[in-house]
């Protein structure tokens, strides 16, 4: 890989020469109660440790050290909720007395360090502080998506063996309450691990009925709560478990250790995202994703900026606009979502009329990651917004950009579909199947070199077998992310997609990545996806399926010889793409993810059951009779 020459080709050779040094000096920006002499110890390859003899506490480097400082009055958390039409603010000062009070019940409760919280919780701030007390206390927390469903939530609770529960009453939806202690309740009946207590928010839209002995309301739990001081543990302790889907129906509970992981997310908020202590920082996700976990609560904190905790939606609450208004009133200066929050609003809102209402002179960038950002969603933002629009890309696993523009290191040219290239600490190569460097322009697996930088996982929670097994075993020595890909002659890196998205059509892969981003150009186009489907003369073909954007008018079947042209075109007739099908919606993941794998099945004839992250199955009953043709 040629690396662009600068500032950002000397922190990425010295990263990836010298690893100890350029980690040792990123660490000097962590409070330490004991500084680690040691930057890694492999001598358990290939499980890596991260400053192995340091000790600190994540919360006091997120909250105390910036009270300690004197910047006790500066804003920390905005919690805005359209949903419920309220809003509340809190100070380093407040929001360091919440947490010290709640981490004083959980230690009354029992809750310890190494012992496990299962946290299920709307976007309130309750949750970020039970998030915070739990890191305080050394305890680990599970945070589980608000309103999984109850079997995946029991097997959750049965992996992570919880002292506590952390619930709330209800969660709110644009359109309707969604009630969440039933769920609970079915979930700990199916459940074999039994939690000594259950502490409930209650919240005014439903309130809960508590089960005695075993619930408690949470401003009981809290009413005589002493404020608990923050419990130093290894660097190498465990800070939370963040469970993801595995292909075995069993969820990987994602290992995050607390000295990397702050000596890593702290350094992506100045180099990656170009935040400084005091910006107001906005990272339009949730808790229960890794997402949330990394940039609405740990790394805006520990640099003593403003994070938003946004309840609410892009468009629906209550219009297109929704994103601009939080922007607007609250100083955004960089924000974090999704490309399918963008395709929403642009699906909703063409002209980005709404956009005209709002001053948003103060952003100064659009990160998107969470899904491959096809190139016509990015040039819509860019023109609509005039900033920079950097897609980045990263993983659970990670907890950090892997790759990205590094606005606050270097800030490169952009080139539509492509992250830019590597962060520091990641040793990217492309590889083909048999092990060997895959050349400029070739697609194959992008792997990580090991060791991984600091900040990632170095194992799965009870399972070092599945570790290896899931993530080490295709290519010895690195990391498999999953994801296919290749390098340009400038070094930039392209994601094309999981490998299981590339297709075997007449014994040639292909990638039906680069037949959604030349679909997504079509000014038609809202939003799509390539699925390949078994063919009994070529092995699979390509179907593609599209949602309008609102006021396209155009036929079914001009669209779809269009469709076709634009993509022999530009793929070539290699790719046998013949088939469109217009839809209303396309089914996804709460996260924004496109449920390829689900329509490919159900396309295939196969009985898929629904995953439990999907966002609404209404969408995917009504595209089983469309796909099954």
């Amino acid at each position: 890989m040629a690396v662009p020459a600068g500032a950002y080709k000397a922190a990425y050779d010295a990263s990836i020469d010298d690893p100890h040094d350029f980690w040792r000096a990123a660490a000097s920006d962590v409070t330490w109660t004991r500084k680690p002499t040691q930057v890694l110890d492999d001598s358990n390859a290939p499980f890596y440790r991260w400053f192995p003899d340091g000790e600190l506490n994540t919360c006091a480097n997120a909250l105390d050290r910036h009270v300690a400082a004197g910047r006790g009055d500066n804003l920390a958390l905005i919690y805005d909720s359209p949903v419920t039409g309220t809003d509340r603010t809190y100070t380093y000062a407040e929001l360091l007395s919440e947490v010290a009070r709640f981490a004083g019940a959980l230690k009354h409760a029992g809750v310890g360090k190494g012992d496990r919280v299962v946290i299920y919780m709307p976007m309130v701030p309750e949750a970020v502080i039970g998030m915070l007390a739990c890191a305080r206390l050394g305890a680990v927390h599970s945070v589980v998506f608000g309103g999984f469903a109850p079997a995946e939530l029991a097997a959750r609770i049965d992996d992570a063996q919880p002292v506590v529960v952390l619930s709330a009453s209800c969660g709110i939806e644009p359109s309707r309450v969604v009630e969440y202690k039933p769920m609970l309740d079915k979930a700990l009946e199916l459940a074999a691990h039994r939690p000594k207590q259950c502490v409930i928010l209650q919240r005014p839209q439903s309130a809960a009925e508590l089960l005695q002995g075993r619930d408690i309301a949470w401003s009981e739990f809290i009413a005589a709560a002493p404020e608990a001081d923050p419990v130093p543990v290894a660097s190498t302790d465990p800070l939370y478990v963040l469970y993801t889907s595995g292909t075995t129906g069993k969820p990987k509970g994602i290992v995050r250790d607390n000295g990397g992981h702050a000596v890593a997310l702290l350094w992506s908020m100045r180099n990656v995202y170009g935040i400084q202590p005091g910006d107001v920082y906005w990272a339009a996700s949730d808790i229960g994703w890794v997402v949330g976990h990394s940039y609405i609560v740990y790394a805006p904190l520990l640099l003593g900026a403003t994070t938003v905790l946004y309840e609410g939606k892009p468009i629906g609450t209550p219009d297109p606009g929704a994103f601009w208004r939080v922007i607007s009133q609250y100083g955004v200066k960089a924000l974090f979502t999704a490309p399918t929050a963008f395709r929403a609003i642009r699906k909703e809102d063409p002209d980005a009329a709404y956009l005209s209402k709002y001053d948003i002179s103060v952003l100064r960038c659009l990160f998107l990651a969470g899904e491959r950002l096809d190139p016509d969603t990015y040039h819509w933002a860019a023109t609509k917004l005039g900033i920079p629009v950097v897609d980045h890309w990263w993983q659970t696993e990670t907890g950090w950009p892997i790759a990205a523009n590094m606005m606050g290191l270097e800030p490169m040219p952009i080139k539509a579909g492509s992250p830019t290239v590597p962060v520091p600490g990641y040793g990217v190569q492309i590889l083909r199947p048999d092990g060997t460097e895959a050349a400029v322009g070739e697609e194959g697996a992008i792997c990580i070199k090991l060791p991984l930088p600091p900040g990632t996982l170095p194992t799965l929670w009870g399972d070092d077998d599945r570790y290896v097994a899931a993530y080490l075993s295709a290519f010895p020595g690195y990391y498999l992310t999953g994801d296919s890909g290749y390098f340009d002659d400038d070094g930039y890196l392209f994601v094309m997609g999981r490998t299981d998205d590339v297709i075997n059509v007449a014994g040639h892969r292909l990638s039906t990545g680069s037949m959604e981003a030349v679909i997504a150009a079509h000014p038609a186009v809202a939003e799509c996806a390539v699925i390949g489907v078994a063919d009994p003369l070529k092995g699979q073909v390509p179907r593609g399926l599209v949602v309008l954007k609102a006021g396209a008018e155009i036929d079914a079947d001009t669209l779809q010889a269009e469709l076709v042209a634009a993509v022999r075109e530009h793929i070539g007739a290699v790719a046998v793409f013949k088939h469109v099908d217009v839809v209303p919606a396309l089914p996804k993941t709460r996260s924004g993810k496109i449920l390829r794998k689900t329509m490919r099945g159900i396309a295939d004839g196969r009985d898929e059951p629904l995953p439990s992250t999907i966002e609404d199955p209404a969408v995917l009953d009504r595209l089983r009779p469309i796909l099954g043709r």
